[in-house]
């Protein structure tokens, strides 16, 4: 009886060791963005915006969505370094996936298109 539940513990225990998937997949994102706004480089910014464009072209979670925020934050990004038109419209991609969202990214669209 001791050996069977010695054996049953050992066997919860190792099951319990098992990694469960991520619900997105960051690749890189958070380390290039941390490096981007510490050193505000042009070079940073470009490492920072290929990151994004991974996370949102490569998506391999749970989920296979983006993450919530990081259409907003690669948009505003993108309007940052001129590209004003793709920015927006990933701004707004945001609030279609978060709708949730609206109430602070319309703000900040506002903001960007007066």
């Amino acid at each position: 009886m001791k050996k069977i539940l010695i054996s049953a513990i050992c066997v919860m225990a190792l099951a319990s060791c098992t990694t469960t998937k991520s619900l997105y997949s960051w690749y890189d994102s958070e380390d290039a963005t941390y490096q981007y706004t510490k050193k505000g480089t042009e070079e940073l910014l470009t490492k920072a915006m290929v990151q994004y464009d991974k996370v949102i072209s490569k998506q391999k979670g749970t989920r296979m969505v983006v993450p919530p925020g990081t259409n907003a934050e690669y948009g505003f990004l993108l309007y940052k370094a001129g590209k004003k038109q793709e920015g927006l419209a990933l701004l707004k991609e945001e609030i279609k996936l978060y709708p949730e969202s609206e109430r602070f990214i319309s703000r900040i669209i506002n903001q960007l298109e007066k």
